[in-house]
């Protein structure tokens, strides 16, 4: 059995906790001797031990002489939780192999030059592109000091979001909306207009399946129109955080004694200053924030060139006149917005499409 295959097992163990570690990359770690897996390990959220801690902690004296696999740089800062570096050196393990370098300026090189002073081997690389992309959402928040954006949406064969009357429960089939839980699940927040509200009074929640937390919920609301009866102030299934541009006084607090959190940001052409929002949130260590409607936000993070990926779910019916995205200041084919088709699934007679950035 060679690196690849250790380090695809340590892949997976990572991928079982994709979502729960935010502002913390998902890690995980298998420790191998003498060709066998004696200890392996995953990061469980931020403020419990990284992943090579725990993986070492269940190896004990076994993990002197072996060879460690670990999907991201091991730190070499105090942050919530000690140096895994040291972990590492003290353990006596022989061999380290890592997938790819942290994008944290803090730590980015610096635990492979730690390793290395120490006497250890290191490889790095070992399924680097896998690594990077479990991981997006992490060197996204790190790099560009903003969430991982995703936008989500299910359409019509014609495009429509909905009806011209707007309904649209549901355009997309139970399978379909049983992996958009999913994506749900691995995201820090959820975030919708306040129309969406109004019309929907939506949870916001992960229901199709068993999931540790539930993403916090994100309300868009310049005028602060958000009813005080709705599912996400009264069903306290999760945080809920209204940014308005309204300083009513009363609402807010009648609101904040309900357990929601307001926030006040710059109101301009109709719109909240989406990139305030981000910066906001960027603080509140939202790592990912799923978007997910209606046409109008969509159609306003896709105006100011913020979003990461799109994940779109096509349904084979026709609507005609409906809501569709708006304008998007496009006036010629050749200067459409183009991505990079990265999956495609079917779900019960529906098209999943997943793009990014080409």
């Amino acid at each position: 059995m060679d690196d690849q295959h250790f380090m695809e097992l340590a892949l997976r163990l990572a991928q079982e906790r994709k979502g729960l570690t935010h502002p913390n990359p998902t890690v995980g770690c298998v420790i191998v001797k003498e060709g066998k897996v004696i200890a392996q390990a995953n990061h469980e959220r931020a403020g419990l031990p990284h992943a090579e801690a725990k993986a070492l902690s269940i190896a004990g004296e076994s993990a002197r002489g072996s060879t460690l696999y670990v999907t991201l740089e091991p730190c070499t800062h105090f942050g919530r939780t000690p140096p895994c570096v040291d972990a590492i050196i003290k353990a006596g393990v022989k061999r380290v192999v890592i997938a790819t370098l942290d994008p944290n300026p803090l730590v980015s090189g610096k635990g492979v030059q730690r390793l290395k002073e120490a006497g250890i081997e290191v490889k790095v690389g070992v399924l680097e592109e896998e690594a990077k992309r479990l991981n997006e959402d992490f060197f996204t928040y790190i790099t560009k000091g903003r969430p991982y954006i995703t936008l989500k949406f299910a359409q019509s064969l014609d495009g429509s979001l909905a009806t011209k009357d707007f309904h649209s429960k549901w355009i997309s089939s139970e399978e379909s909306r049983k992996y958009a839980h999913r994506l749900r699940a691995e995201a820090s927040a959820v975030l919708v207009g306040i129309n969406t509200v109004l019309r929907d009074n939506p949870s916001l929640t992960v229901r199709a399946f068993e999931w540790e937390r539930n993403p916090t919920r994100i309300v868009l609301d310049p005028k602060l129109r958000i009813p005080m009866d709705c599912n996400l102030v009264k069903d306290k299934k999760a945080k809920t955080i209204v940014i308005t541009a309204v300083e009513d006084k009363d609402k807010i607090n009648a609101l904040q004694e309900e357990g929601v959190e307001v926030l006040l940001a710059e109101y301009r052409d109709g719109l909240l200053n989406l990139r305030e929002v981000l910066r906001e949130l960027y603080f509140k260590e939202v790592m990912h924030l799923l978007v997910e409607g209606g046409a109008r936000t969509l159609t306003s993070f896709i105006r100011e060139d913020l979003y990461d990926r799109v994940c779109i779910f096509l349904a084979p019916i026709f609507i005609g006149e409906g809501v569709r995205l708006g304008d998007l200041g496009i006036k010629r084919v050749e200067d459409a917005i183009r991505l990079k088709r990265r999956e495609l699934k079917f779900f019960d007679g529906d098209i999943y499409l997943e793009m990014v950035r080409e």
